[in-house]
Formats: C-alpha cells, sequence, structure tokens
C-alpha cells in the first residue's frame, strides 16, 4: 500500500500548528509547537528521511478519507470485508470556563473499531528539526519520547494505549477495542485514558460545529465554502491574529524547478481580501484579532512597512537553504524563510489603507486608536505623494531589477481613495481637498500609461505589452467600474492570453527563474469573479465549476496547477486560493439573485 506524496492530503490544526494526513492515513508534515517551527514529519519534503506517523495495512485494504461534516476532525476509514476500522485524526480546540480556548501542541489519533479484527502496523518515525539531525526513539514506562541531541535539543512524547514495543518496532497490531495515540511537543503531568481523548474529540467536534453556525447560509456552493472557510480558520494564528499564506514550505511551483518558497508567513497584501470576506461570512472576531495584528506592526512615522512579518510579529525572515532534505519530488531546494520580507512593493501602503479605512467603519467607538490611525493615514499619503512615480518589486515579488508594474500604481490610487475616505469620515476638508489633486493625479497616469491601445488592456508594466491577471483586481479595489468599457476590453484580453483551458497564468514574459509554466489558482479564481461581473455569469460558473473539480479529494486548493495533468502544485493549502474561492462563490450567489 503505497503513499502516492502528491498533494492528496487533509489538514487539521488548532490554530497554532496544523498537520497534514495523506489520504492513506499517514502525517507528512507536522510543525510543533507553532505552524513555523521545526517540523517533526516532513516526508513531503522528503520521502525517504523527512521522517511520517505511517498507518500500514494490507493491500487488501480499502482507504477513504473525508471530514465530519462542518468540523476539521479528519476520519480515514480502513475496510477489508468485516474487518473496519476508522482514524479520527484532530488537533484539540474548544473553549474553556475562562473564555480562553484550549488548543496544546498536540495531534490526536484515535482508533476507532467498526467490526471485525483488523489489523495494521505502526511505522512512527519522527524527525525533529527537519530531519537535519539523528533523532532517537525511546520507551519510557508511561510514554514514548523521540530525542535529538544534535544542533538544538528537542524532544516529542508519544501516548498510546497499544503496545508500545510494537508501535515502535513496527510489528503488527490487531485492533480488539478502540485506542488512540497523542502525540505532544510536552511531556504530560498526569496520565491520558481512552475516555480523555473520546471527550477531547466530542468537545472538538462540538467546537468547529458552533464555529461554522456563524457563517450565513447559501444556495450554492455552501459546502465549497464553508469547507474554505474552515481552511483560513485553520491557517489562523490565534497567539497574534496572523494568517498563514499556507501551512508548508517549499512545494514547488512546477516539479524539478526552483520556485520553492516558504509560506508560512503573514502577507499583509492578503489582509483586505481576508477582511473583506471573513466580515461578509461574520467572523468579526478573527478580523478584529487580525486588525489588531496589523496595527501593532505599523512603524512609527516616517519608517518603512514591510510586506510582510513572521507570525508573532518577527520582521527578520532571513532565507536559508536545508540541503539535506531532497524536497518535494526531489525539486530542490528546500527552503526556510523569505527573502521577500525586505522587497520594496509600492502596493502594500494601498492594502494598508484599505485595512485602516475598515478597521475605523467595522469598529468606530475607539477615539484613542482612531487618532493613531489617522497619524498613520497622513504619513501613508505623504509617503504615497513622494513615492508613488517610483519602480518596485510588484505584486509577483519579482527578484530582479524595480518596474513600474501598473497594479502597483492602481494600489497607489487605493491608498490615497481610503485616505480621502478617512478624512471624510474625520471631517479634514482641507486634507479631501489636498489628497483628491494627488489622486486624480495618479489616476490620469495609469490611464496613460498603464493601457495598451494596441492589446485593448491595462498591461503588466508601464508601456508594457504584457498582461498580468493582477489587473483585474482593479474592479474590487474600485479603481474602475465592472462595465466600463476598458475593463470588460481588459478581461476579455487577459482571456485570450493568458487562459489555458479555463485555467489562467499569472503573467507569461519570462521572469527571474524563466517562463511560468503552472496555473496560478487564485488568478483562475480573480478572473471567474470578472467574467461574472462584466455579465457573462453562465461562462464563470461553467468555469468554476470545472475549477472546483481540480480540487483534491478533500475539497482542498494548493497555490498552483499543472496544465495538463491538473495536479496540485505550490505549497497547501493556500490561504489566497481558498479566499478567492469563497469570494467567487459569494460573487456568483448574489449574482445568481440579481438574474433570477
Amino acid at each position: 500500500m503505497l503513499d502516492s506524496n502528491n498533494l492528496d492530503l487533509g489538514i487539521i490544526g488548532n490554530c497554532h500548528s496544523s498537520a497534514l494526513i495523506s489520504k492513506t492515513g499517514s502525517i507528512n508534515w507536522c510543525c510543533l509547537p507553532e505552524f513555523d517551527s521545526p517540523s517533526v514529519f516532513a516526508k513531503i519534503l522528503d520521502d525517504k528521511n523527512g521522517g511520517s506517523f505511517e498507518i500500514i495495512c494490507d493491500e487488501n485494504y480499502k482507504i477513504e478519507q473525508q471530514y465530519i461534516q462542518r468540523t476539521c476532525i479528519l476520519i480515514t476509514r480502513f475496510s477489508e470485508g468485516k474487518n473496519i476500522f476508522e482514524v479520527h485524526d484532530f488537533m484539540p480546540r474548544y473553549l474553556k470556563k475562562d473564555n480562553s480556548y484550549h488548543a496544546p501542541a498536540e495531534v490526536i489519533r484515535y482508533f476507532k473499531l467498526i467490526s471485525g479484527k483488523p489489523k495494521f502496523k505502526i511505522k512512527y518515525d519522527p524527525k525533529l528539526e527537519y530531519s537535519s539531525c539523528k533523532t532517537e526513539t525511546l520507551i519510557k514506562d508511561d510514554f514514548i519520547v523521540s530525542i535529538t541531541k544534535e544542533a538544538n535539543y528537542d524532544s516529542l512524547y508519544l501516548y498510546t494505549d497499544f503496545d508500545t514495543s510494537s508501535v515502535v518496532n513496527g510489528l503488527e497490531i490487531e485492533l480488539t477495542s478502540d485506542g488512540y495515540f497523542l502525540i505532544c511537543y510536552n511531556e504530560k503531568i498526569n496520565s491520558t485514558t481512552l475516555n480523555e481523548i473520546i471527550s477531547e474529540l466530542n468537545r472538538t467536534n462540538i467546537y468547529w460545529i458552533n464555529w461554522c453556525s456563524i457563517t450565513p447560509s447559501f444556495s450554492e456552493y455552501e459546502d465549497e465554502i464553508i469547507r474554505s472557510a474552515m481552511t483560513l480558520k485553520l491557517l489562523t494564528y490565534e497567539k497574534t491574529g496572523a494568517i498563514l499564506a499556507a501551512a508548508t514550505t517549499s512545494i514547488p511551483e512546477t516539479i524539478g524547478e526552483v520556485r520553492n518558497w516558504d509560506y508560512r508567513f503573514c502577507w499583509i497584501r492578503d489582509a483586505s481580501m481576508v477582511i473583506r470576506v471573513v466580515h461578509e461570512l461574520g467572523h468579526e472576531n478573527v478580523i478584529k484579532k487580525y486588525l489588531e495584528f496589523i496595527i501593532d506592526l505599523i512603524p512609527d512615522k516616517g519608517d518603512e512597512f514591510q510586506i510582510m512579518y513572521g507570525i508573532n510579529g518577527e520582521k527578520e525572515l532571513k532565507e536559508k537553504k536545508l540541503d539535506h532534505l531532497a524536497g518535494y519530488k526531489n525539486s530542490k531546494p528546500v527552503r526556510i524563510g523569505n527573502a521577500a520580507f525586505n522587497q520594496k512593493q509600492n502596493d502594500i501602503y494601498g492594502v494598508l489603507m484599505d485595512i485602516i479605512y475598515t478597521e475605523i467603519k467595522l469598529f468606530s467607538d475607539d477615539k484613542d486608536l482612531h487618532e493613531q490611525l489617522w497619524s498613520i493615514t497622513k504619513n501613508v499619503a505623504w509617503v504615497i505623494n513622494d513615492q508613488w512615480m517610483y519602480a518596485d518589486k510588484g505584486i509577483w515579488e519579482f527578484r530582479a531589477e524595480n518596474q513600474h508594474f501598473t497594479f502597483s500604481k492602481v494600489l497607489c490610487w487605493v491608498a490615497i481613495d481610503r485616505a480621502i475616505k478617512i478624512a471624510e469620515l474625520f471631517k479634514k476638508d482641507n486634507k479631501v481637498s489636498k489628497w483628491t489633486i494627488l489622486k486624480d493625479e495618479i489616476k490620469k497616469d495609469i490611464l496613460q500609461k498603464g493601457w495598451n491601445d494596441e492589446k485593448k488592456s491595462f498591461t503588466q508594466s508601464y508601456n508594457s505589452s504584457d498582461l498580468d491577471a493582477s489587473i483585474l483586481l482593479m474592479e474590487p479595489y474600485g479603481f474602475i467600474k465592472a462595465n466600463d468599457p476598458m475593463y470588460i476590453s481588459t478581461v476579455h484580453a487577459i482571456e485570450k492570453e493568458l487562459s489555458n483551458d479555463g485555467l489562467l497564468y499569472r503573467y507569461k514574459n519570462e521572469d527571474d527563474f524563466g517562463l511560468p509554466s503552472s496555473s496560478f489558482t487564485v488568478c483562475t479564481f480573480w478572473f471567474i469573479d470578472a467574467l461574472n461581473k462584466i455579465g457573462e455569469r453562465k461562462k464563470a460558473k461553467t468555469l468554476f465549476d470545472k475549477l472546483l473539480s481540480y480540487s483534491n479529494h478533500l475539497g482542498l486548493f494548493s497555490e498552483d496547477l499543472d496544465f495538463k495533468t491538473k495536479e496540485l502544485l505550490g505549497n497547501f493549502p493556500q490561504a489566497y486560493s481558498h479566499l478567492a474561492l469563497i469570494e467567487t462563490a459569494m460573487n456568483l450567489n448574489k449574482s445568481k439573485i440579481l438574474v433570477s
């Protein structure tokens, strides 16, 4: 029974960390105690040496996998005739009496006997510290402990009611009653019982059902919206409110190439979409925590604002290669950290101002905070006035020379547009009139230099002929109306040049690493949303249904798709992909109401 080592994975988590479990029940990726901690299982990045926790059955066993509906509890079902058992995988999360959350650095695997006398073996093979040094696993009186004494000392504890010798030595186990495995980053003070494990399962189940109950109902795509919303919640770091781009590092955009990045960080650019989407879903606490995280990061007057931060607010995210790991399907290098943190990207100011404007509208009763935000608004307006005309790295974080990216200019316009709206709320009329002149100047510049009359489209950068999917966001950010002939023409031009069987390239021109060769999933969602908004709902819905069919068996998306095979590629699961899925699905629901 082979593990395919594709992204046929389910995610479990508790808003502190997560684990990825293959469709055969193997834990192939897990970092503890937090999302960005060194991995304890990393088979996804090295099939032989990464480490895993596998359940090995005879090849005659049929394996099926699904989530318990409206929860993040993953069930893998093993069946051979009358011999049937299930593994319920989850990370505990529920509200305690003091209104804080119980969310320990633990993974629970509850083995439920359904019928017969099923047999299996366990391959318990943790490799601590990204498998960078030897991990020794020892049997103690009350638990199994894995330790590494080289480099950084680390340890991992395993509690179980199965025979520990059989577990460690991979001997056959016959399941005659329910059992459990409890993986802990910290040693337990008290012993664990099966009843306690079942209690953790039930309370976590109730937590997720209650969380989902807040989300409104939709006539179409409700299951997809709910699953994507829960996936986004799993990528939320409760301690600070940060939202990760993805749970993994170094899953390549294309097999065998070097576009392998660490996505276990928080990109501020994603914030405006997060807030817009989550607000419509009714989860105000997620918004408030995220806004607090962003606002806490905002520097003093005159200081630079980064495009991304660590989930605890870290500013230095230096990139390092782990050469001892073979990489996903032998696609090296494996990277931790991300050198893009110090790039200059002017679009970040538009995102920041969109966030601040949203905060003031949603939470309008904090005078002291609003005075702070007004100071930041004035500072950003000054920065835009001084820098909007300069080149930058752009939304796709090109590592070569700076360019005058059209999307960056549009987001500079967004920054001033939102600053004006804030000034109007605060009745600062002198700023409104002054900033309106700047706003009009930026828009005029974009219309003159970002438009290619031959292509009948806005382009990736000024005075170029290259198209770029990011231009589709002109409409959602309010720069242009959906019924504007220039926008409609741009959507059609992008479809003609960047669409491949309904899947979109980000762009097709050569970048720092050559020509792009995979589809960027969020761009396809943007395109479908744009089609819907310009009145082509039927076509949009057809493409949307087709794109949904390319998710994995659990409805999850990564960053990219292979054009030919439709294989999921890139870091997984991808917050941006699921955010765009939710927004596109909600807009299709709205347009259905309008046309019906």
